[in-house]
């Protein structure tokens, strides 16, 4: 098996020499390319000075997703996997994804490993059911893919902000593919490292959950019910922060102002990709709609 491995980066050097200096340890024979934002920490001259990555694109936009269709493009492996830049893969990482996609499957995750003070946290399978689909969710910083099921996802939605792995696993469940879950393809990493990348906000957050819901399923009432549950309760949440004096009334009520205009232009541009989907992929904005992420292109290939 031929394997390409992304590496998205923005504003994480430190993190990002750790991931390359494990996939160069317990993957030394792969294709990685490091897909580099518009970081301003050093990150292009520390990845030019090493030996190790195959290719590295320099992009201007700072969407993840943008940065994960860059690297599809220009990987050569019969197979893809991404993995985060503040994450290193353990050694049984390479083994495992050879024996999943070997042995059948179309896409693999595994467990993320985060160190903390008091000891250890993973984060582990999931899945749910939406509107009758069965639908398993994998993790964006460590997934592998074969190439004919990234290809027929079109790869990631651009207009995504946050969750493009969440879209993409609802999509793959339409598809008829299945994520593949093995315990030895293990990446671990420190709780709370984040490369410099700013919080979610709340605006970002509900667009991007009423548009993959909407462009997936439609207008549908549990569709409906999942994104206002999820609004309640982070409006709760907000509410006791206003009661212990972290936040003020004034920006609460701003704040539920945002979620609700964010919910009603992510379920428009939903429903808008939706009717003009022609492909039955739901990705209006994958690999295949643009060719100019790229700013500049290093090829050591």
């Amino acid at each position: 098996m031929d394997l390409s491995v992304v590496v998205p980066t923005l504003n994480a050097r430190e993190q990002l020499a750790g991931c390359l200096d494990a996939l160069t340890e317990h993957a030394p024979d792969d294709e990685v390319i490091v897909v580099n934002g518009p970081s301003s920490d050093g990150t292009t001259g520390m990845v030019r000075e090493r030996g190790d990555v195959d290719v590295l694109v320099e992009l201007s936009d700072r969407n993840v997703n943008v940065s994960r269709n860059a690297g599809i493009e220009v990987a050569t492996g019969d197979a893809v996997a991404f993995v985060h830049d503040e994450l290193a893969v353990e050694p049984s990482w390479r083994e495992a994804v050879a024996e999943s996609l070997a042995g059948g499957a179309s896409v693999v995750t595994g467990p993320t490993h985060r160190t903390l003070r008091a000891g250890m946290t993973t984060e582990n399978e999931t899945s749910n059911t939406v509107a009758g689909r069965e639908v398993a969710f994998f993790n964006g910083g460590n997934v592998a893919f074969a190439r004919p099921a990234i290809e027929a996802l079109d790869g990631f939605d651009e207009y995504l902000e946050t969750e493009g792995a969440r879209d993409a696993s609802h999509r793959l469940a339409a598809l008829d593919y299945d994520v593949c879950w093995n315990d030895e393809m293990g990446v671990r990493g420190e709780y709370g490292t984040d490369g410099g990348r700013p919080q979610q906000e709340f605006g970002a957050k509900y667009r991007s959950l009423s548009y993959q819901l909407a462009k997936n399923y439609g207008l549908r009432p549990t569709v409906a019910r999942s994104t206002v549950a999820s609004a309640i309760r982070d409006s709760l949440s907000a509410a006791r922060e206003v009661t212990r004096g972290d936040v003020t009334p004034t920006a609460w009520l701003g704040t539920g102002r945002e979620v609700v205009s964010s919910i009603a232009s992510g379920v428009a541009a939903g429903l808008r990709a939706r009717r003009d989907d022609e492909t039955c992929r739901r990705n209006p904005n994958g690999v295949s709609t643009r060719h100019d992420r790229a700013v500049r292109r290093y090829d050591w290939r």
